[in-house]
């Protein structure tokens, strides 16, 4: 039980701030300056036909 309690304070303390760290990475990825043209041709990428 011991194992379980040290993975839950883990994950409550250093796992939230890990996951939220991601998401706001993911959020900066995506609204970068320049980004727009990528994200454009990626969704034009299943309306290509070779």
């Amino acid at each position: 039980m011991e194992t379980y309690t040290a993975m839950r304070h883990f994950a409550d303390s250093w796992g939230l701030l890990f996951m939220t760290l991601f998401f706001v990475g993911a959020i900066a990825f995506v609204f970068r300056p320049g980004g727009r043209k990528g994200a454009d041709e990626a969704a034009r990428i299943p309306l290509k036909d070779d």
